[in-house]
């Protein structure tokens, strides 16, 4: 089957549509334990959340703008992951994905990808100032997604 994909805004769609965007919110976030307290919480039926579920989905315009992912070498201490993380939450990251390498030769690669949600940010200076991190031995980065 060859999915073709339609962005509309939201105020012209059938209200289901949204409740059900509302509902899948609930399960993800938690709020609702079940798909059944998802829908009546949304205000939908069963049947209806079930119909529409794999097909509507809520976009972000320019979401993939604001997505950064940043490279790093670091030093094998305790500490300098939590300095580097520290540093994005104090520029409003959201960290979306994170990882660290075992260290080889005392030093570790790491990437941390984050998402603005505040557009007023500079990808370029966090990461000269992730560089200036005692224990960061180098910091690159990658824009969008």
């Amino acid at each position: 089957m060859d999915e073709k994909y339609v962005v509309v805004r939201a105020d012209v769609l059938p209200d289901v549509i949204l409740k059900v965007i509302e509902a899948k919110k609930l399960l993800a976030t938690g709020e609702c334990k079940s798909s059944s307290e998802a829908c009546q919480a949304a205000g939908i039926s069963r049947s209806a959340f079930y119909k529409y579920k794999d097909s509507a989905f809520m976009y972000s315009d320019g979401f993939g703008s604001r997505i950064v992912t940043y490279y790093l070498t670091l030093c094998d201490r305790a500490g300098v992951f939590s300095e580097v993380l520290r540093c994005l939450y104090s520029h409003g990251a959201n960290i979306l994905t994170m990882n660290q390498n075992i260290p080889i030769d005392s030093a570790a690669t790491a990437t941390v990808t984050v998402r603005f949600d505040d557009g007023d940010y500079n990808a370029a200076s966090i990461c000269e100032e992730l560089s200036g991190i005692d224990g960061v031995i180098r910091a690159g980065t990658s824009y969008g997604r």
